[in-house]
């Protein structure tokens, strides 16, 4: 204790010393700072670095400029990791002002020892700059521009200088760099003066150039991206690339439809790009393509419909199916189909019935190419695939899409499976791929690779889910810089939550995790963040609440981990938060640090509110059950089984009633699963006593929806070990449950039909339906009423198909009851009436065949027999009509 006071007791000598003698600026050097860190490094050693800092943080209260304490402050912060380095900041400017450049260099460089900092790489590079010593400044400034993301000039200027220096690759990547950041200024001119630098140097980036249009449009103005489109237009007219020619004046006319020159323009590209076909005079002149007073973008879908109508082009019809047009004279045109060749029509009509094909389009290739060799090349070529089925549908197909044109038509289904794996990995990993702006589901095909940090930050823009821009962003931090623009972008994102937030939600507490992680492995990027994590949990109105909405798992195993580190009431919230997130690991935690009765007490609350905690109880039973310290809490087996069929019967009945139906049947079928699948509830019975296996089976039979099946196999089992044994308050009836009982063999077939119709049927249909969409008007449009038509018939027999495979249940042919009329038993009747025997086997709606007397229980004839024994006399009457019956015999039916 005496050493530990030595050291607070020496630094306050230090500063009382400093104040009284007024040691001037001039007299500090280089040895003098050496020796307070020396200082704080045995601070450090002897655990006394917080002991220090107060000291001199109630100095500078008093004493604002003193050296010592600013030094001594600002290095403790530094090695703490604080956000607060302004005691350094200060004493920077200290000895700036003094223009003793040898201890800013070293001040700058102590700092740098921690991490990238932009004020100190600033002022180091001022440092050297006053010395004159400019070869020294660059590095420093590509240093800095990695962690100033506001910082343009000099970004300017480092391109400036590789450009001058031949190093052109490297000046076009400052110079991008440079172009973002000053859009994100709004400095017009700047942004001009570099994308014509960039039209020089690299004219042929598309797709870069239309991304920073993009962004110039949305932060400045439309009428000023149209202005820079202009300059990047000739580099490509130039070329002969109509197509993109063409997409940049469509861009311009979007933004200035009225745009005379670029109207002139497109007429001119046109010509260009359909310079051999034998109608462009008379389309062009047909769609008012060159005459202003017609809307510009009617005039281009005008134009751009019948100029896809020449010899030798595609087309399809919903009917006639792929057909090539033969010819085209006049207003006529001649196509020929495969099953109506040479068949004629006028243009106008073919504009509104048929759908122009490129030869590579799938359809066409469907048509034209053998199916071995489409089967062959997909298999072998996934990309090539990937690529003609998405440019096929203007450039964009989610892989739902994709399959329905593939399946069966091309690949079987099981080939389909390993096929979808490899294709989703091309679609993520290959640079030729990208995902709609609009929709994260849809893919689309770049005309040129681009880099893996622009597709991974295109996913992120696309994602309109929180969590799915965590998993983006995560990505782009294992293969990008974080000194990207893009990632800037992306991390604005999250730390934008932290900023400006009224309330603590998930996504607060999901970025404070992803902003931390992100500045743990990357202090320079840290912007401010001064926020606490227990302050944070503090506002938390709802924890549960909140951690039920998080739903990345890597985000909640941090958020424990934060809860336990540095919040000073962790175990309650553990204790709160565990029958909801159910995590092993908060049980050992709390036990760990001695928290076993309040483990006990929690898991008690669970037991006894088991209707409440349903979930939380169903974990206890399969995994702590077993454990010693719960077998002391007195809880008997049969208790706890009688619990989970309690729970049964309950969640039976909330589905009955349609509350919370999802929830309900997925706890249900977890019990099922405990006490009749896993067999818990039998091996128990197997050594139970007679009076526990009656309290257990009443309870069973109570449960109504339960399916009588189970129940059959529980009396069985009970029969076989006590055999006059008395099921009190219930009769051996037939098996018929609440649902719909069903062969196994009429399941499957029923699954198989749902099956087709999901993948086969509709997926022809939304083709159908597209197709007919494409044909224009809807109102005289038969294709697209006769597809609607077909479309509510497929959804009404799937929508039948799932309830019915839904309330199915499948029997089991070991539970037939023969001694009664029941479900897969074959009843021998003597007709009273007519004096005749009649053989019936009782079967369900699906397995029934009248015609072979094979009759369902839930017809009205089959639901009268149903229950009586052989020697039973059956009397009823259907539709006005008597019947009545001798059952002779009942014997089990084959299955």
């Amino acid at each position: 204790m005496a050493d530990d006071a030595a050291i607070v007791k020496s630094v306050q000598e230090m500063l009382n010393e400093e104040k009284w003698t007024r040691a001037a600026l001039s007299n500090y050097s280089i040895n003098n700072f050496k020796e307070l860190d020396s200082v704080v490094k045995q601070a450090k050693q002897e655990h006394l670095l917080d002991e220090v800092k107060e000291v001199c943080d109630e100095h500078l209260s008093h004493t604002k400029n003193s050296i010592i304490a600013l030094y001594f402050s600002g290095m403790i912060a530094l090695s703490k990791q604080m956000v607060d380095d302004s005691n350094l900041m200060v004493l920077m400017n200290i000895f700036s002002d003094n223009k003793k450049w040898n201890i800013v260099e070293y001040l700058c460089g102590r700092i740098l020892e921690y991490g990238e900092n932009k004020y100190a790489l600033r002022t180091l590079a001022d440092c050297y700059h006053s010395e004159n010593n400019d070869q020294a400044i660059f590095p420093i400034w590509e240093r800095l521009i990695k962690v100033d993301y506001d910082e343009a000039d000099i970004v300017k200027l480092l391109a400036e200088k590789k450009e001058k220096e031949g190093a052109i690759p490297e000046a076009i990547d400052f110079y991008k760099k440079a172009l973002h950041r000053y859009i994100a200024k709004k400095l017009f001119v700047n942004v001009k003066e570099i994308w014509n630098k960039l039209v020089q140097y690299c004219p042929t980036e598309f797709d870069f150039f239309m991304h920073v249009q993009n962004k110039i449009a949305k932060n400045i103005s439309n009428d000023k991206a149209a202005l820079l489109l202009q300059d990047l237009y000739p580099a490509f007219k130039q070329a002969g690339n109509w197509d993109v020619s063409i997409e940049i004046l469509k861009t311009i006319l979007e933004y200035d439809e009225k745009n005379s020159w670029a109207r002139k323009e497109i007429v001119e590209c046109y010509r260009g790009k359909y310079q051999n076909h034998s109608h462009l005079d008379d389309y062009i002149k047909l769609s008012n393509l060159n005459q202003s007073y017609r809307n510009a973008h009617e005039a281009i879908l005008d134009f751009e419909k019948h100029i896809a109508f020449d010899a030798g082009n595609f087309v399809c019809h919903r009917t006639w199916g792929i057909g090539k047009i033969a010819s085209v004279k006049g207003d006529e045109i001649v196509i020929d189909f495969a099953r109506d060749r040479g068949h004629k029509m006028s243009l106008k009509m073919a504009i509104s019935s048929l759908k122009t094909l490129s030869r590579d389009h799938i359809w066409t290739l469907k048509s034209i190419w053998s199916k071995e060799k489409l089967h062959d090349k997909t298999k072998s070529d996934i990309p090539w695939a990937l690529k003609t089925v998405i440019k096929s549908f203007d450039n964009k197909a989610d892989l739902k899409h994709i399959k329905a044109e593939l399946v069966p038509s091309v690949l079987t289904v099981s080939e389909w499976t390993s096929w979808n794996t490899q294709a989703r990995e091309i679609l993520r990993t290959d640079l030729m791929f990208g995902n709609d702006p609009n929709d994260i589901d849809a893919y689309i095909v770049r005309d040129r690779p681009i880099s893996m940090e622009e597709k991974i930050f295109n996913q992120f823009k696309a994602e309109k889910n929180f969590h799915g821009k965590v998993e983006a962003i995560r990505a782009f931090m294992k293969d990008g810089e974080p000194d990207s623009e893009y990632f800037a972008e992306m991390f604005n994102y999250f730390y934008s939550y932290l900023k400006s937030y009224t309330a603590v939600n998930e996504y607060v507490l999901a970025s404070y995790i992803i902003v931390k992680e992100i500045i743990t492995k990357s202090p320079y990027l840290n912007p401010g963040m001064n926020l606490s994590f227990a302050d944070l949990l503090s506002e938390v109105e709802d924890l549960p609440g909140v951690f039920q909405s998080i739903k990345d798992t890597q985000i909640k195993h941090e958020l424990l981990i934060h809860i336990k580190n540095f919040a000073a009431n962790w175990a309650d919230s553990y204790i709160q938060l565990f029958p909801y997130l159910l995590n092993r690991t908060m049980l050992d935690t709390l036990s760990e640090e001695g928290y076993e009765d309040r483990v006990r007490a929690m898991i008690q609350t669970i037991v006894e509110n088991y209707r409440e905690y349903r979930d939380g109880f169903l974990w206890v039973f399969k995994n702590v059950i077993e454990e010693p310290w719960f077998k002391d809490l007195g809880y008997s087996y049969e208790k706890l089984l009688i619990d989970l069929i309690h729970l049964l019967d309950v969640t039976f009945r909330e589905i009955e009633n349609h509350r919370e139906t999802t929830l309900n049947r997925k706890l249900n079928k977890q019990v099922q699963t405990i006490l009749f699948k896993e067999e818990t509830l039998t091996n128990y019975l197997e050594n139970a006593d007679e009076d526990t296996l009656t309290r257990i089976y009443t309870l069973v039979e109570d449960v109504k929806d339960l399916d009588p099946a189970i129940k059959m196999g529980m009396r069985k089992k009970i029969v076989d070990r006590f055999p006059n044994f008395k099921f009190f308050g219930t009769e051996e009836k037939a098996v018929v449950t609440h649902g719909l009982m069903v062969t196994a063999a009429q399941y499957e077939a029923k699954q198989h039909q749902l099956q087709r119709i999901m993948e086969v049927e509709i997926p022809t249909n939304s083709k159908e339906l597209g197709f007919a969409l494409s044909l224009g008007d809807l109102r005289e449009n038969a294709e697209y009423k006769a597809a609607k038509e077909k479309q509510e018939l497929l959804n009404t027999t799937v929508g039948k198909l799932k309830d019915e495979l839904e309330r199915a249940q499948i029997f089991n042919p070991a539970y037939i009851n023969s001694s009664r009329i029941s479900f897969g038993t074959v009843v021998a009747l003597h007709n009273n009436k007519s004096g005749s025997d009649e053989t019936y086997t009782i079967m369900g709606p699906w397995e029934s065949e009248p015609s072979k007397n094979v009759i369902s229980y839930l017809s009205p004839f089959g639901n009268m027999l149903l229950n009586h024994k052989a020697g039973d006399t059956v009397d009823f009457i259907i539709n006005e009509q008597d019947y009545s019956y001798l059952v002779k015999s009942i014997e089990e039916a084959k299955f």
